[in-house]
């Protein structure tokens, strides 16, 4: 079995290892998220707009070539639902199968409607909170979670602490590197900030280098250069793995004219398609073509490329000039930047007086017609040009040395590293028009020297750039983080993993901690209390639902040596933190923020009489708190409701024994708190405890909650003795928690 297992391995090009023989049997359960939606893996459009470029194709490859490795089981790649009538209805679908093992998955989040990814931060936690959902419905914990973007690696690492698993992490670009081109651009630091969340971006990738388990680069020098303007650099863990291509689409050029070639139905016309889009734009369309593809974006430089060609009539004589600027259908309706773009283009074609010698046609489809375009070029003898100044990578270089199209580039970054490797063109300062003019000349004037090219970049994207290489290094790094020193030991960093075992407890336990588990020095049952906890930890899980604030909570819990809390609720109900560490609930945080609005609830509440605020340590974002004065009572709060709906503001008034008055989101409140936790957990109500003793308690002891009233209740609870879910026990306090434990444990049975 064995041998046969090998030889499979073998035959598929994948590099066996020396990985426990049940775990290559198995495989691994692989997560992968990019977020922003427009992802589909049937004729995806790459290009269509700022966000469809490079890193969609990346992703959907590293997708189905990952599902072709014989050691990955299944792996699936979430991304946002859309629906919306603007985009086609394919992205619609909940879940899209790629093959047996691969699957895109789109989760509803922030709306219905396509929004670009800047826009969508505040809601990245709703899509957090239902990837957790997602999972527990699967009943299948993956093995390795893996973030595109600083949006996707915000949730892989969210889901990577909540369930334990590693956390790889690929930002395809970086945002301190990104601002340091805008402010250089003329933008300001707060347009800056508001047009693109770029410091709560950089915040993330901060995060990202210190917690991920590996970050995979195309180059090393996206470390040296943009990952070097971070303060945790030395803290990442970095894999230089260059993106793969799919050999099998981009092939050399010459191989249509060997006898046993054939094309399919599909190739043929996406061939017709290509020739009959660009030259229809030429006079003379046997010339050598020029090429460059992108999307339309100012980085891509394509201005530079037009006004080298335009300004060499040399240049123009020897060769067209193809430029593929993205997707585009009517430039008015696109986004701003893109129709200054390609108006920009367009102009330059006119100053220049192009016409017949520039074809720049409206679309191209990245997985037919793209290659076919290297292709023409390549037979027509031509050139690519990929004129972007320090690209981290740069896919296209690679795609067009395949085809065996010579190249053109920039002598920094990735495509510096890949031309060094490959030896398939020039690099040339793309800034300056005529050093490009000079180096296409150059390769098209001699004939030699541009077969060299050809031949050579043909040779080395086959060698070096595979995705069959990609995926077994891939593979590699998920077994080195996986590799068992010994029994209990790990390579990957220790998460607490608290979600498995709240997704896996049969009874949660939510207790209000003052005047219910203890008042002051009085602590009847608290040791026998505590003692059912720990005994009964492996199946239940303990949590304390208190008004004060997560450091007092947490104070309490050391006074009265109660046992590590698996989850707390604090502020009364507007905080929700996990285990002893504090891990917050961030989805909670999204939801009780529904009509928040705490700046302008205290301008408001500054001309109301009989408040004023409390210090700034008792404040927190949702929680507004003031001291009020002795006479304040039940009509003054019927007065602040009124007056907070004459003013369209909302909010849920507390008062505490007559001194303290809380604000907080109306969303928020124990049992709100107690009620998410079973839909986040997928955990029925029916299988929570909770206990209190006085009027704040009352939303967490009703409904299809057990609830448990101790005998040194107020008043205002009497009503619950109508409610059959809710037991008042005979003793106070921690003794009569456990009271009322034992007594619904026994109707359970």
């Amino acid at each position: 079995m064995l041998k046969s297992t090998k030889t499979q391995l073998y035959r598929f090009g994948y590099i066996y290892s020396n990985q426990p023989m049940n775990k290559i049997m198995n495989g691994y359960y692989i997560q992968l998220f990019s977020p922003h939606g427009l992802i589909r893996f049937t004729d995806p459009e790459i290009g269509r707009d700022k966000d469809t470029g490079g890193q969609v194709k990346y992703v959907l490859e590293l997708l189905e070539n990952l599902s072709r490795h014989p050691q990955v089981r299944k792996i699936y790649l979430f991304t946002r639902r859309i629906i919306d009538k603007r985009v086609s209805s394919s992205y619609e679908k909940e879940i899209e199968e790629v093959n047996e093992k691969a699957k895109i998955i789109r989760v509803t989040c922030g709306g219905n409607m396509y929004r670009p990814k800047e826009t969508l931060w505040d809601h990245l936690d709703e899509f957090v909170d239902k990837t957790v959902r997602f999972i527990e419905k699967e009943n299948d914990f993956p093995d390795v979670v893996h973030g595109h973007y600083a949006d996707g690696n915000y949730i892989a690492g969210q889901v990577s602490e909540i369930f334990g698993m590693p956390f790889i992490a690929t930002s395809h670009s970086l945002g301190r590197n990104k601002k340091n081109i805008l402010l250089q651009e003329g933008l300001s630091p707060e347009k800056l900030n508001e047009k693109f969340n770029i410091n709560r971006r950089i915040a993330v990738e901060e995060n990202m280098i210190k917690t991920a388990d590996a970050i995979i680069v195309s180059t090393q020098h996206v470390i040296d250069t943009q990952y070097d303007l971070y303060d945790n650099k030395d803290e990442g863990r970095f894999e230089v793995i260059p993106p793969g291509i799919n050999t099998d689409v981009f092939y050399p050029f010459y191989r249509f004219d060997m006898p046993s070639f054939q094309m399919t139905i599909e190739q043929e016309q996406a061939l017709y398609r290509v020739n009959s889009d660009i030259e229809r734009f030429l006079f003379a369309p046997a010339k050598p073509l020029i090429l460059s593809i992108g999307r339309a974006d100012k980085r891509k430089n394509f201005e530079n490329i037009i006004q080298c060609y335009g300004q060499d009539k040399e240049l123009q004589a020897m060769a067209n000039l193809a430029i593929f600027a993205g997707v585009r259908k009517d430039i008015t309706q696109m986004p701003n930047d893109e129709q200054e773009i390609l108006t920009k283009l367009l102009l330059l074609l006119d100053k220049y007086d192009l016409y017949g010698k520039m074809a720049i046609p409206k679309k191209n489809d990245p997985k037919l017609e793209v290659p076919e375009i290297y292709r023409v070029a390549a037979r027509k003898k031509g050139v690519f040009v990929n004129a972007t100044p320090g690209e981290n990578f740069g896919l296209t270089i690679v795609e067009a040395a395949a085809c065996g199209l010579p190249v053109v580039a920039s002598p920094t970054g990735g495509p510096k590293e890949i031309i060094e490797h490959c030896k398939n063109g020039l690099l040339v300062d793309v800034d300056d028009p005529k050093a490009i003019a000079d180096a296409l000349k150059k390769i098209i004037a001699h004939q030699t020297l541009w077969e060299q090219y050809s031949a050579n970049g043909i040779l080395a994207v086959n060698q070096l750039y595979s995705w069959t290489a990609h995926a077994n290094r891939y593979i590699e790094i998920i077994q080195n983080l996986y590799k068992q020193k010994d029994e209990d030991t790990i390579s990957f960093t220790k998460k607490t993993a608290y979600g498995k075992r709240l997704t896996k407890a049969k009874l949660f336990i939510i207790s209000d901690l003052d005047g219910t588990l203890a008042e002051g020095k009085k602590t009847d049952g608290l040791t026998e209390l505590k003692n059912w906890i720990v005994d009964n930890k492996n199946k239940v899980v303990f949590g304390v639902a208190s008004g004060r604030n997560k450091e007092i909570t947490l104070q309490a819990f050391t006074d009265y040596n109660l046992p590590s809390p698996d989850v707390l609720i604090c502020s009364a109900g507007s905080e929700i933190y996990y285990t002893e560490k504090l891990i917050q609930d961030h989805g909670y945080e999204s939801y009780i923020d529904y009509q928040w609005r705490r700046n302008e609830l205290q301008n408001v509440l500054a001309k109301f009489p009989g408040i004023r605020l409390q210090e700034e340590a008792a404040q927190w974002r949702f929680k507004l708190s003031y001291y009020v004065d002795d006479s304040f009572d039940e009509d003054d709060i019927a007065n602040l409701y009124k007056y907070l709906d004459d003013k369209k503001l909302r909010a849920k008034i507390l008062l505490t024994e007559n001194k303290f008055l809380d604000l907080l989101p109306f969303r928020a409140s124990k049992g709100s708190a107690v009620r998410y936790l079973s839909y986040k957990w997928k955990v029925p109500l029916k299988n929570f405890i909770t206990a209190g003793n006085s009027g704040n308690d009352i939303d967490m002891l009703k409904g299809k909650l057990k609830g448990i009233v101790v005998a040194n209740y107020s008043p205002e609870l009497e009503e619950l003795k109508k409610n059959k879910t809710v037991y008042f026990a005979k003793n106070i306090l921690s003794a009569g928690v456990l009271e009322g434990i034992n007594y619904h444990m026994k109707l359970q049975e």
